[in-house]
């Protein structure tokens, strides 16, 4: 099912070169960072989401299983939902202050930004 995804082809023009292979773009996986040297922002964002506030930790470098799994350690630990996609984790409300603690206690370098 992943080789017929039309969608990442949508740019391609057709080819009568019958060895024509069409390859996708990989992206490069970045090594993810020890903790002690992440710098990680602590925003409050509520643009685009409906008035909806919600927290946004960004700067994490990292492949993506390590930030979703950051993000899942901090949706649990605060109890509430959000997503972790884009190299951002949003977490639902205001909880600035307990996503900086938490990720301090974890190792992080977090500064909680506005």
């Amino acid at each position: 099912m992943a080789n017929n995804d039309w969608k990442k082809r949508l740019g391609v023009v057709y080819s009568t070169n019958p060895d024509f292979k069409y390859e996708n773009e990989q992206e490069e996986e970045v090594p993810t960072l020890p903790p002690g040297e992440q710098k990680l922002a602590v925003s409050l964002d509520k643009r685009n989401r409906g008035g909806k506030q919600v927290t946004l930790v960004t700067g994490f470098t990292g492949s993506r299983e390590d930030l979703a799994e950051l993000g899942r350690t901090l949706k649990i630990k605060c109890g509430v939902g959000g997503s972790a996609k884009d190299g951002e984790i949003t977490i639902q409300g205001d909880v600035r202050d307990k996503v900086t603690a938490l990720l301090m206690e974890m190792g992080y370098r977090a500064k909680r930004k506005g």
